[in-house]
């Protein structure tokens, strides 16, 4: 049985179950989010976001439980187990509220303006699952996360009781909070001369590093996230600025993650995030989003470094994608649970004797338990061990008296062992649903990975998934859908599933040269640029105007571990207007930048702006636009993709096509690489190495 068949058996007869047992199923039942069908047997209420219980909440004037999480999340299952599963509790939302579940994936808008309430409320002490409180007209008068029962029910009496007692100060509260969420999504048109320089630019290039924690890599403290398109700014810093610190950032970032407990040592691919300093212990959930970008990620320092390190990881990490999150339809499912057997981290934890049963080789035990930080006692809770490595490879073959080769070969010999072990097991759940950008991420992730390693199925990857993107996701006059499950789309997509199809669709004409992907960037980017553009501000909304209101119209100004939507957007229009001799996408990147350039210069910590940070760069270091064009294009476009090119574009083919950068350059006799600047070019050369001496 398939790992998707097994999950959905495994859903079914859960249904099933609890059919048998009598229990009713609320309004979720219909849905078809992993996560909403979580809830759908809870004696709560529980509503999909929509008309029906925004108008029911009207009907009745009763206030809003707007609960947010995703399928993945291991503290919305302790809370719905703690609260939501409970009777009790249940009476009380059911009696008082409308309640409302979010999946935050399907749903990023809704959880957007909530997740904003909730910072303003809390002070910033935030996550999912989100809890807020309504008004019958949705508007938020308080937000905050997982909650005990006992908490939770206080929490609900509390609001229960205050709005019997003093509604008046649920509207203040309310009023005031909607206040703090207009001013926060608050920007500017810039029309003065904008001050992009090289000082500035190196002034948040210190900035950015005064945050980063040089001994264990990351940012200081904990948990520890991976922040992808930080390191991604900081390769380029380097390369461009001559930064051996900015270097070292990333290099000891990306070692420590690989040797973690972050990383799934036996199956490849890496989880959310380490609850603590040193990248041991994870928030066991992998999804498709962090993976998608820590690939490109590798694949680029690997194009940098040389660093085998990086490559193993990038291979192990695409093995399990393709292995565990690869529909055969070519689109990528979003993510695995933290949990199995409703514990966190069991499918991927070992006890001392477990490693001893799986392996059962004297030497092999001693080495690999050496290798991996492998305890009798444990190296976590329980006994439990988290496979992680502190030792060097020079140590260990000293130790144990090895080649390098022999002590890999024992590595490798191991690993397969404890994997066919761990296959045994009960699996974490799939979210099986499928999401544009997320998908747009790892199609991205694929692409670098053929760049840095040429190896083809990674490319053939890339096109089937873009392939099952533009026939699945997009409809006729080219408005994209969020989301795909089970066959059916339902959901109108957001800034970010645009923005960042836009950006994978042109980085896979980089490697193919097949022009029929700028062309559908570029549908993509005239469709947002109608639906979600506004001129008043010269930056784009969240959601399209086309798309009902909600209580506040937001807009994605800074960068998180997914980079947000705007900067994703001026990158791509200035990438795509590149490649299109398009000036309007350039001059309206350049604007979306002087916008936010008094915000990225003065931020005490840049490293939430590190997509603007690139855009930055794009802007103040001019790309080599290189064609390479003639029979024998691609051999040399192969060997050029090796290289790390923190700003250059790549284009070209057979002949000369459609593109205006192209014109005139195809010789009959001979291949020809031009490195060009502003459509300003060098005289051709015809071999890599001296088209690389051509850039600066």
């Amino acid at each position: 049985m398939s790992l998707k068949s097994s999950c959905y058996a495994l859903l079914l007869c859960t249904l099933f179950c609890a059919c048998t047992q009598g229990q009713k199923t609320n309004h979720l039942a219909n849905e078809n989010s992993p996560y909403l069908l979580q809830h759908a047997y809870n004696p709560v209420d529980w509503y999909p976001w929509g008309d029906e219980a925004l108008q029911k909440a009207q009907a009745e004037d009763k206030m809003i439980i707007v609960s947010v999480g995703y399928s993945a999340c291991h503290w919305c299952h302790v809370m719905e187990h703690e609260s939501f599963e409970d009777t009790t509790v249940a009476r009380i939302m059911n009696d008082n509220f409308v309640s409302i579940k979010v999946d935050r994936e399907e749903r990023p808008d809704v959880d957007d303006v909530y997740m904003t309430a909730c910072h303003l409320a809390s002070g910033g002490s935030c996550g999912w699952p989100l809890n807020a409180i309504a008004l019958p007209n949705g508007q938020p008068i308080w937000a905050g996360t997982y909650f005990p029962k006992k908490k939770w029910v206080e929490i609900l009496d509390y609001f229960i009781d205050l709005r019997q007692k003093e509604p008046d100060q649920l509207k203040t509260y309310a009023a005031q909070l909607s206040e703090g969420m207009q001013a926060n999504e608050s920007i500017q048109l810039r029309l003065d001369d904008s001050s992009l320089s090289q000082d500035s630019m190196q002034m948040v290039g210190n900035t950015f590093l005064s945050s980063i924690d040089f001994r264990e890599g990351g940012r200081q403290g904990s948990p520890k996230f991976p922040m992808p398109n930080n390191y991604e700014f900081l390769l380029r810093y380097h390369a461009l600025y001559d930064s051996p610190e900015a270097l070292e950032a990333v290099t000891l970032t990306l070692d420590k993650m690989a040797l973690g407990g972050i990383y799934d040592q036996i199956g490849g691919g890496f989880a959310r995030y380490s609850t603590d300093a040193i990248w041991k212990v994870p928030h066991f959930e992998k999804m498709l989003y962090d993976n998608g970008q820590l690939v490109s990620l590798y694949s680029k320092a690997y194009q940098l470094t040389k660093n085998p390190l990086y490559e193993k990881t990038v291979h192990e990490t695409l093995a399990f994608i393709q292995r565990e999150l690869t529909d055969k339809s070519g689109g990528f499912y979003s993510s695995l649970d933290a949990d199995s057997e409703g514990e966190e981290g069991k499918f991927y934890v070992w006890t001392k004797n477990e490693i001893n049963q799986a392996l059962q080789d004297e030497q092999l035990i001693e080495i690999i338990s050496d290798y991996y930080t492998i305890l009798p006692r444990g190296n976590w809770e329980d006994r439990k061990n988290i496979l992680h490595r502190k030792k060097s490879i020079e140590k260990m073959t000293k130790s144990h008296k090895l080649t390098e080769a022999e002590l890999a070969k024992k590595v490798e010999e191991a690993k397969a062992k404890l994997f066919s072990v761990r296959e045994q097991r009960e699996r974490p759940g799939l979210d099986d649903k499928v999401l544009t950008s997320w998908n747009a991420l790892m199609l991205n992730g694929y692409i670098d990975a053929y760049k840095a390693f040429g190896t083809a199925e990674y490319l053939e990857t890339a096109k089937k998934n873009a392939d099952f993107l533009v026939k699945n996701m997009m409809a006729e006059d080219h408005r994209l859908h969020r989301n795909y499950k089970d066959g059916k789309v339902k959901i109108n997509a957001f800034l970010d599933d645009y923005a960042l199809m836009i950006q994978s669709l042109t980085a896979l004409y980089e490697v193919t040269f097949d022009e029929k992907w700028l062309y559908y960037a570029k549908d993509l980017a005239e469709y947002a640029l109608t639906h979600f553009y506004e001129s008043d501000s010269g930056m784009f909304n969240y959601t399209s105007k086309l798309d009902p209101p909600l209580v506040a119209r937001k807009k994605e100004l800074s960068d998180n571990v997914i980079p947000g939507s705007n900067s994703v957007m001026a990158r791509s229009l200035f990438r795509l207007g590149t490649y299109l001799y398009n000036n309007d996408y350039m001059d309206k990147a350049r604007q979306m930048m002087k916008n936010m350039e008094p915000i990225v210069n003065q931020a005490p910590q840049p490293s939430f702006y590190s997509n603007w940070c690139n855009l930055y760069l794009d802007l103040l270091h001019t790309p080599y636009e290189i064609a390479i064009i003639g029979q024998d294009y691609a051999a040399k476009q192969q060997e050029m993709m090796r290289q790390y090119l923190p700003n250059a574009i790549l284009l070209g083919g057979k002949d000369e096509g459609t593109l205006e950068l192209l014109k005139d350059k195809l010789q009959d006799d001979r291949t020809m690489i031009y490195v060009c600047q502003n459509k300003v070019c060098k005289l051709p050369v015809t071999e890599v190495d001296k088209a690389l001496g051509l850039m600066e």
